[in-house]
């Protein structure tokens, strides 16, 4: 890629992890190289086992790697100090991914969460993306992004919800869902 820009995925609706995980796979398939940081997350769900199947091993294809920078989920309870130093771990880790030139994507998955629950302050962020590799494609989800990151994302998506089979108790499916 000659230019990398700066994707955010945000809103109430479903599907922003789900989209970046679509986008990765589209660009492993390309044979590009792809880093995905999953902030505030800690369980095991379905797409990581991805990484498994993008291991570099196979030709034409990118290597996929995954870390998840977060003690399970903070959002029903109150985020204590080692959920701040886990957040704080992934955006050094993602820093370094996206200066290095070796990943041409690099997903911050539920980043703007983390900004949302004060584990992470948008300065730093904002210093972070302004560092990039200029060929490096960022992706950031998450709702509640701030005015900040909308205004450096070269592409911006809110995700709406209009209606949601959950609200008639439907469970999260696996496969599906998660």
């Amino acid at each position: 890629m000659e230019q990398g820009y700066i994707q955010l995925y945000t809103g109430d609706g479903k599907g922003k992890t789900t989209a970046a995980f679509g986008l990765a796979i589209r660009a492993l398939c390309a044979g590009k190289n792809v880093a995905i940081g999953q902030f505030v997350k800690s369980m095991k769900y379905n797409e990581t086992k991805a990484a498994s199947l993008f291991s570099g091993s196979n030709p034409g294809f990118g290597l996929l790697h995954i870390e998840q920078f977060g003690q399970g989920c903070c959002l029903d309870r109150k985020p204590d100090d080692t959920d701040r130093e886990m957040a704080v771990r992934g955006l050094s880790t993602c820093r370094e991914w996206l200066c290095s030139g070796k990943w041409n994507v690099v997903v911050m998955d539920e980043l703007t969460i983390a900004v949302h629950l004060d584990l992470l302050p948008i300065n730093d962020i904002l210093e972070v993306l302004s560092r990039k590799h200029p060929a490096t494609e960022v992706v950031i989800t998450g709702r509640y992004a701030p005015q900040e990151l909308m205004d450096v994302a070269d592409l911006v998506t809110d995700m709406r919800e209009v209606r949601h089979y959950y609200t008639k108790g439907v469970l999260s499916r696996d496969g599906i869902d998660h």
